[in-house]
């Protein structure tokens, strides 16, 4: 599915930055029996409604003349949201000194299945986190689940 995500994302890319959005990502998922093409979008203002039917419009004819996708599917365009998925490298760039949640796909040795702390840097294998303790942990990508931004609620 990777496959598709990268295919959708070189093809509108250029288009949703010409209209003045940024692509944040694409996923490709299947839920239940439903396929759905998810392009999260965001600009410095944020994100509301009337920007995610301007893209839709904007780039549902390409992926349709495009035809990556042969299964039925569902097309969602939104904003990534205030606590973001990270998936890429460009977007863990645009992270450090940020705040993270790191969920693992098992304890590791601290017995621990999910971290919370910034981000000080990473790289192929690792990424590396300060904890409010102000102890760095270390934890092995092939490991990770999910990261994503933290807000603190007031």
């Amino acid at each position: 599915m990777a496959n598709i995500e990268e295919k959708v994302e070189k093809l509108i890319k250029s288009k949703i930055e010409k209209i003045g959005y940024e692509l944040y990502d694409v996923e490709y998922a299947k839920e239940g029996k439903d396929h759905y093409l998810r392009i999260f979008i965001d600009k410095k203002e944020g994100i509301d409604l009337n920007d995610c039917e301007k893209v839709s419009n904007e780039i549902n004819e390409i992926l349709d003349q495009a035809d990556y996708i042969k299964e039925q599917y569902y097309l969602e365009v939104s904003s990534p949201g205030i606590e973001r998925v990270i998936r890429k490298d460009s977007q863990l760039e645009k992270n450090i000194g940020v705040e993270i949640q790191v969920k693992l796909f098992k304890k590791d040795e601290t017995g621990k299945k999910e971290h919370i702390g910034n981000l000080k840097s990473y790289n192929k294998e690792e990424l590396t986190i300060e904890t409010e303790e102000n102890k760095e942990i270390i934890l092995q990508r092939k490991n990770i689940s999910q990261i994503k931004t933290v807000y603190k609620w007031n």
